[in-house]
């Protein structure tokens, strides 16, 4: 059963927050890339875009699925060779050498922050065999991420026609990518040591707003003249997080100006809200044969990304209209279920918030029918205890005849 909360079953409070910059959100952001999008990823809600499907070259962008398949398919601990790469002076690496062995761990450090191309060529060859093998696994798995307008020729992101994407298809594949604990924590680095290989080495962040900007958290760049400056883009400010593309920039500089745009328009339309709190009363239901009801509480809070003046709703499911005792303290019973703009997006269990105790006889007398059934079931527990008493009196005259004199 589930029901919407009403007046004088709950106590809810569903809070609007006033959101930092919500007036500066009233103004849709001027870009200079050939295609953008803003995300807000717990709703899927796509807050801006411009260009989201056209096809462009993506660079170092491609290295996102690189990532992607070897934290899928190696342990962090695994260790991964070394391919003889042989950089051209423009491409960006981290001194890796031919036939040293580095933890897979460190290679994804490598790749992500670094944006090492001979990490992403020794991925490749580790995985799927050969370069070839990785880049036809690559594409397999973008089609199972329902990435359509996609595809790789290389692990790298070298400057192909066949390697392209879109603002979209990328957006969703560095949400699919943030999902991983590790890559998340890797790719919110500034920068990092590696501990494995011939020798220790740091590597820097090719992402300059990580460390610069507090809220920024990753994810990829990317660059070459074909492809221009890109940048997926990760936030999270005040429990509300945002992912964000933006392809074909002319420089560094303007590629940062329309990310930070792009983060500051959805941080002053999307903001966390509070739905549920712990310990928060949210039913009141009746008790069997008393004239007290029991409180149901959460047994924890819940949280929910909205956009600025929406509020969630909360219902209530699987909740009795009546219980009978006995019933232990924080015994779960329903739930209470958080909708977003219709749609369940958490679910909190519901716990006694005290004890009761099994119903007596009179109470069960009472609720089985009123005062006649109650002086039947006070009938029943006299010819009870009538019956009992007869048989002690039976017992002890037969122990008397048992033991008198001969």
């Amino acid at each position: 059963m589930t029901k919407r909360i009403g007046l004088g079953a709950v106590v809810l409070a569903s809070v609007a927050l006033a959101a930092p910059g919500a007036a500066s959100a009233k103004q849709w952001p001027s870009l200079s890339a050939a295609s953008a999008i803003l995300i807000e990823p717990s709703s899927g809600d796509v807050i801006y875009s411009r260009n989201p499907y056209s096809r462009h070259q993506i660079a170092s962008t491609t290295k996102m699925m690189t990532a992607l398949l070897v934290l899928e398919k190696r342990s962090l601990q695994h260790h991964i060779r070394v391919t003889n790469y042989h950089p051209s002076p423009a491409e960006s690496t981290a001194g890796l050498k031919p036939g040293e062995r580095l933890t897979t761990a460190d290679m994804v450090r490598a790749l992500l922050l670094a944006s090492a191309n001979e990490a992403a060529a020794s991925i490749a060859v580790d995985v799927g065999g050969s370069q070839d093998g990785f880049v036809r696994m690559m594409n397999a798995r973008a089609r199972r991420a329902g990435l359509r307008r996609t595809h790789f020729s290389n692990a790298i992101g070298l400057d192909s026609a066949s390697n392209y994407s879109t603002a979209r298809d990328l957006a969703s594949l560095g949400i699919l990518l943030r999902r991983n604990w590790f890559a998340r924590l890797v790719m919110a680095r500034s920068k990092a040591t590696l501990e494995s290989g011939s020798h220790k080495r740091v590597v820097q962040n090719r992402d300059n707003l990580i460390g610069s900007v507090p809220w920024m958290n990753g994810i990829k760049t990317g660059h070459t003249s074909a492809a221009g400056y890109l940048l997926v883009g990760g936030a999270s400010r005040d429990g509300a997080e945002l992912i964000s593309v933006v392809t074909g920039e002319r420089s560094e500089a303007a590629r940062n100006a329309d990310t930070l745009k792009l983060m500051r328009f959805g941080f002053g339309r999307y903001h966390l809200v509070r739905a549920v709190s712990k310990g928060q009363r949210l039913a009141t239901v009746a008790v069997t044969g008393e004239s007290s009801k029991i409180s149901l509480v959460a047994a924890s809070g819940a949280d929910v990304v909205m956009r600025v003046g929406h509020k969630p709703q909360v219902v209530l499911s699987s909740v009795p209209a009546e219980l009978a005792g006995p019933i232990a303290k924080g015994a779960h019973i329903g739930y209470a279920l958080v909708r977003r703009e219709g749609k369940v997006v958490d679910r909190v269990t519901l716990v006694a918030a005290t004890a009761v105790a099994a119903p007596s006889v009179l109470a069960l007398g009472g609720s089985w029918g009123g005062p006649i059934a109650g002086l039947f079931g006070i009938g029943m527990v006299l010819l009870l205890f009538a019956n009992l008493k007869r048989r002690r009196s039976h017992v002890r005259r037969a122990a008397t005849t048992f033991n008198g004199p001969a």
